[in-house]
Order: C-alpha cells, then sequence, then structure tokens
C-alpha cells in the first residue's frame, strides 16, 4: 500500500513548477491532491495527470475569506484534510530603492499572508483531528537576495511562522516543516538570460539544477509517517546551492 494512500492533501500554486512537480509526487504516493491555483485551467490538468479523485481548485491565497472556504470544500468534499503544502508564490523583482510600494505590498500578500491565511484554516482542522502535515516552501533567497527585498523578507516570515506553527501545533499531534529550495528549473528560471544561468549552475556543489521532483521527494517524506518526529525544522534543498 502506497504510503500516503487514503490521505488528502492540498497543494497552492499547484498549476506549474515546484507545485506541479510536489503535487504528481504526493499523487504516486497514493494521495489525493487538491490542486490550488489562481489559474484554474492549469491547476485542473495537473489534477488530472494525479488521477483518482484529486481534483482542481481556483484559489487566490491572498483573499483569506477564499482559504477559509478552500479550506471548509475540501473537508466537506473529502471528509478529512491531511497535508497542506504552501507553495504560493510570486516575485517582483526590483532593487530597492527603485521597489515600488506596489511590488512590496503584492509578495508579501502572497508568499507570506498567504500561507498564514491557509494555515490558519488548516490548523483548526487540523487541531481538532490530533494530526497533520504542514509544509511550507520557504526559498534559499530568505537569507537574503540582491533585487528580492520583499521575496527576501517574505520568504524569512515563512521560515519565522513555520517555527512558530510547529510549537503552538506540536501538543495537537500536527509537524510543520520549510524547505527552502535553491535553484530549481522552472519557467522562470528557464526564462533566466543564459549567462545569469550559467553563474547560478556554477554555485551549485552538485553540478545540475534541481527538479520540481527533488523538492516533491521531500515533502512526500515529510508528509508521511515516517517523519513523525519531524518538526519546526528548515531543510535546504539545492545540491549544495546554500552552503
Amino acid at each position: 500500500m502506497a504510503r500516503l494512500s487514503e490521505h488528502v492533501a492540498m497543494v497552492s500554486g499547484a498549476g506549474r513548477g515546484i507545485g506541479e512537480g510536489i503535487a504528481r509526487r504526493l499523487a504516486e504516493d497514493g494521495a489525493t491532491v487538491v490542486c490550488a491555483d489562481v489559474n484554474i485551467e492549469a491547476a485542473q490538468r495537473v489534477a488530472d495527470a494525479c488521477g483518482g479523485a484529486s481534483s482542481g481548485l481556483r484559489l487566490d491565497v491572498s483573499d483569506r475569506v477564499a482559504c477559509d472556504a478552500a479550506v471548509a470544500q475540501v473537508v466537506d468534499r473529502y471528509g478529512r484534510f491531511d497535508i497542506l503544502v504552501n507553495n504560493a508564490g510570486i516575485n517582483r523583482d526590483a532593487m530597492l530603492h527603485k521597489m515600488t510600494d506596489a511590488q512590496w505590498d503584492q509578495v508579501l500578500a502572497v508568499d507570506l499572508s498567504g500561507v498564514f491565511y491557509l494555515s490558519r484554516a488548516t490548523a483548526r482542522v487540523m487541531r481538532e483531528r490530533k494530526r497533520g502535515k504542514i509544509v511550507n516552501i520557504s526559498s534559499a533567497s530568505w537569507l537574503g537576495n540582491i533585487g528580492q527585498a520583499n521575496y527576501a523578507a517574505a520568504k524569512a516570515g515563512v521560515v519565522g511562522l513555520t517555527r512558530t506553527m510547529s510549537k503552538e501545533l506540536a501538543r495537537s499531534g500536527v509537524t510543520v516543516n520549510a524547505l527552502c529550495p535553491g535553484f530549481i528549473e522552472t519557467e522562470m528560471t528557464n526564462a533566466l538570460p543564459p549567462d545569469i544561468h550559467a553563474a547560478q549552475l556554477k554555485k551549485i556543489p552538485l553540478g545540475r539544477v534541481g527538479k520540481p521532483r527533488d523538492v516533491g521527494n521531500l515533502v512526500a517524506f515529510l508528509a508521511s509517517a515516517d517523519a513523525d518526529y519531524i518538526t519546526g525544522e528548515v531543510i535546504n534543498i539545492g545540491g549544495g546551492y546554500q552552503i
């Protein structure tokens, strides 16, 4: 029996990139995956690929009311909610002195507030059930990155939020961990100029760009019973990029 069979998971930002890789990997281990994304067509495409009773769901995580409704919808449809993966995120890069209020607000709304809204709604359900797994996708950029004051601040916030959530929810049997991907092959990284792409590759001791599945593999482990004694951790996954 697959280790996540009979489990229901929600992955935000599941329509492409890392989110898609995570959703597909959880499905391989038997989970029913709710693929949430602002692009419902993309979300449904991934849900179809996941198979079984997996479904697509349109969700803007920066909308607190929508997050509450999404969690309620999952519980109403499936009768349970076992795994939450907070992956949805956006970039609005600019140097600090050129960054607009809108660029700052948009990134914080999705990349940090969105994690809070969806986690808060999910925690209420998981506390009642006395079990659950929450995995937050932060970034290597939480340590600081030129041109990403908004993104770095949001991802650092995710780390702090993860540590606090893990302490608050541990007594309810809920584990909370954060992953910090390095340079992962996505539409965004593939669109980088060749010289920048090559420069980033040189920073990776393992000598290759990561795949969304690499992140999905670790999420699948943390979501399983094999990781029941792991909580509050911030785990780098970047082929040594963060060294």
